[in-house]
């Protein structure tokens, strides 16, 4: 795993991605949702979400922001049917606008029940089983190694801390999802592998067994003594009515397609958000953004920047709805606290307004986390060093918790904890409760609008807000329990981007602090990854407990 692709942040240009070639041709829309079949298009751009999911030589889901572009790529149909691009299937978006309730519908007249069987199959899922050839063959030999530390992530920190362990000659592993990240003489890099397992550390010398998948079927184990966790942070998902129509981005994805100079599908977007990271889409989309919409205030480097590219500036405004069906086409708003609603056309919306930490390997390995106000999301927490509350376990980056002033840990003070053997974090008992964060106010009025269309909380499973709304006046209260009745947060991101906000508005709904709602537990594997990779390293894991 790791940040994004920068010269700056130890990596080449990305080889060109299928996703890059389809966005050439306008905005891609490559798959359906999986319960209502609502057109769905590319989200985030890193490989965490599913709106980009294809059927490439007979292999399914797989995803095209992470597929090289080959001109002999065969791309097969989706879930639409009969067709992805008229899909009779999407009957059920206009037929349930308040959800389908998959628990105790469908059950009755009793001989109607193998019909709904074969319909609800027929529904659900992303795409057919693979081609009956893929996959024939020897497994690859995986890659094995033993290190006294492993790295997770070759950016900046990554790359610091991997530089530091070698200044005192400590010889690590760095793991990065990105094929471009580049090499160093001082450290083995196995590039193109993303990290999916990282259990709790077992006895012996090197306790941790990090799991890996280099696609397209290359398992990756690497026995460490201690593990530093560079993995970065990731645009936010927001929550309003539309909420998952084509057109929505987050800035990761924003940005990918405004590098080195391309032209962008989007021509008129709408950019949410008022620090920094909306400074820097509004620099890169130029005279592509048509207007910045912020929760709150709007920064003095965000005014300039959309000045000089004649954008309107709506600070302190609440996003209501995307208007559109098969994309966006425009943005309903009003200012908060007052009425005056108006739309403004647009064709995309990128999301810039919060950065959250890519924690779930942390907390997979057993870190305790925390809900963090100012972020507005779940954190690890740590030490000034990086320590979490795993031995052996250290976090670098914007992974982890930023401490005062912002600064988050460095990599190279990371790596020195590493190298010493340095105690895990043992957080302060007690403490006064955080105060809320400046989310908890935008959605506590704008869940009092009236709602028209279906606002998704859950895109991964088709999971609605009316269903969570449902489930909360019945009585199940803490997003684990939600999760079990609605799945919500059950999909192929593992909740990155539905989990937050989902904490925030039940919190709301249950009259207690987000801090108070709970978290789920991330199941491995962190991201989607091959069983025919894994079933490689079977033997290298043999008497090992790697998974649950």
């Amino acid at each position: 795993m790791g940040s994004a692709v920068s010269p700056a942040d130890g990596a080449r240009a990305e080889p060109e991605s299928l996703l890059d070639v389809l966005a050439r041709r306008g905005l891609p829309r490559v798959v359906r949702s999986v319960r209502y079949h609502r057109p769905r298009g590319p989200f985030c751009g890193v490989g965490d979400c599913t709106g980009c999911l294809v059927r490439a030589d007979g292999r399914p889901n797989v995803r095209a922001c992470r597929l090289p572009y080959s001109p002999t790529l065969r791309l097969g149909r989706g879930n639409g049917w009969p067709s992805d691009a008229f899909d009779l299937l999407a009957g059920f978006d206009v037929a349930y606008p308040h959800g389908i309730d998959t628990l105790h519908g469908f059950r009755r007249p009793a001989w109607a029940r193998g019909l709904y069987q074969r319909v609800v199959r027929r529904l659900a899922g992303y795409s057919a089983a693979p081609a009956v050839s893929v996959g024939q063959g020897p497994l690859p030999d995986p890659i094995v190694r033993d290190a006294e530390v492993v790295v997770i992530g070759a950016g900046a920190e990554g790359r610091a801390a991997a530089d530091r362990l070698a200044e005192r000659g400590i010889r690590s592993v760095v793991l990065d999802r990105r094929s471009a990240a580049l090499p160093s003489d001082r450290w083995e890099l196995i590039a193109g592998a993303t990290a999916s397992f990282l259990p709790p550390p077992a006895a012996g010398v090197r306790p941790y067994t990090v799991l890996a998948v280099r696609e397209p079927g290359t398992g990756v184990l690497v026995r460490a003594r201690a593990v530093i966790v560079a993995t970065g942070s990731y645009d936010a998902a927001l929550g309003f009515e539309g909420n998952d129509r084509p057109g929505v981005v987050a800035a990761d994805l924003g940005l990918r397609w405004a590098r080195d100079g391309r032209r962008s599908p989007l021509r008129r977007a709408v950019v949410v958000g008022g620090g920094t990271r909306a400074a820097e889409v509004v620099e890169r989309l130029g005279r592509s953004v048509a207007a910045v919409i912020a929760p709150g205030e709007i920064g003095p480097d965000v005014v300039a920047r959309a000045s000089a590219v004649g954008a309107a500036l709506y600070p302190r405004s609440l996003l209501l709805r995307a208007l559109g069906r098969r994309r966006v086409r425009a943005v309903e708003l009003r200012p908060r606290g007052r009425d005056g609603r108006m739309a403004v056309p647009c064709d995309g919306i990128v999301l810039a307004q919060r950065r959250l930490p890519h924690g779930q390997l942390l907390a997979q390995a057993g870190a305790r986390t925390v809900w963090d106000p100012g972020r507005n999301g779940t954190v690890a927490q740590a030490g000034p060093r990086g320590a979490t509350t795993v031995a052996g376990l250290f976090v670098a980056g914007s992974a982890g918790p930023t401490g005062a002033g912002g600064a988050a840990v460095r990599g190279a003070d990371a790596a020195d904890a590493a190298a010493e053997g340095a105690a895990p974090f043992a957080p302060t008992p007690g403490g006064t409760a955080p105060p809320p964060g400046d989310l908890e106010g935008y959605y506590r009025e704008l869940l009092r609008e009236p709602r028209r269309g279906k606002w998704v909380a859950c895109p991964c499973e088709d999971v609605l807000l009316d269903e969570v709304e449902r489930a909360s006046a019945d009585g199940y209260t803490g997003i684990e329990v939600v999760k079990r009745y609605t799945g919500l947060g059950t999909g192929l991101c593992q909740g990155r981007y539905c989990l937050p906000e989902a904490a925030i508005v039940l919190g709301l709904l249950e009259r207690r602090p987000p801090s108070e709602v709970g978290s789920i537990t991330p199941r491995p594997p962190a991201v989607p990854a091959s069983l025919a990779a894994l079933a490689a390293l079977a033997p290298e894991c043999a008497g090992e407990a790697v998974v649950e």
